[in-house]
């Protein structure tokens, strides 16, 4: 499935810059491309970078990227419920929490990256085990209305979107 093709009312309004920003994508296709390009970028950081803020209480990129990390574990266990047709209400999550519950800027970039690249290529093997009826199956998480296929797709747009604030406002 092309992102192109998703319709808006498989997922939040705030999740449209994630997906619009894809173009016209396949899915499972650019799971893997995004993941390499994102590696790509990161190892092109100059190292005395990792550690910057642009701003007081701002996260560092390491910690940007155990984000990354995090919410993408998060993002594959609301697919893999809602592609069971589990109609439990998920919860959201508080990321500010979360990041002050790690190391993130005690590990080495490495490191992190090779975990982002294990859990991608987990969520790769996930998503291609999905039939097409899984993939439109919807289901609710953070209060709102998702499909496993547009999870997909916001798993693909959101480290593309902190690329994008790597760019901006770290480099």
């Amino acid at each position: 499935m092309k992102s192109t093709q998703l319709p808006v009312n498989e997922y939040a309004s705030f999740y449209a810059p994630y997906i619009n920003a894809l173009g016209e994508v396949d899915l499972i296709e650019e799971l893997e491309i995004a993941l390499h390009d994102f590696i790509r970028f990161v190892q092109n950081i100059p190292m005395d970078k990792f550690d910057y803020r642009y701003a007081e209480g701002k996260w560092d990129i390491k910690e940007i990227i155990q984000h990354v990390i995090d919410t993408e574990r998060i993002f594959a266990y609301r697919a893999l419920r809602i592609s069971r047709n589990d109609k439990t209400p998920l919860p959201g999550f508080e990321e500010n929490e979360y990041i002050e519950n790690t190391a993130a800027n005690k590990r080495s970039i490495q490191d992190l990256l090779t975990e982002f690249s294990a859990v991608r290529h987990s969520n790769l093997f996930l998503f291609k085990s999905f039939s097409e009826e899984q993939l439109k199956r919807i289901g609710i998480a953070s209060n709102v209305a998702v499909s496993v296929r547009a999870i997909g797709f916001i798993m693909i747009g959101h480290p593309k979107h902190h690329l994008k604030i790597f760019q901006e406002r770290y480099l």
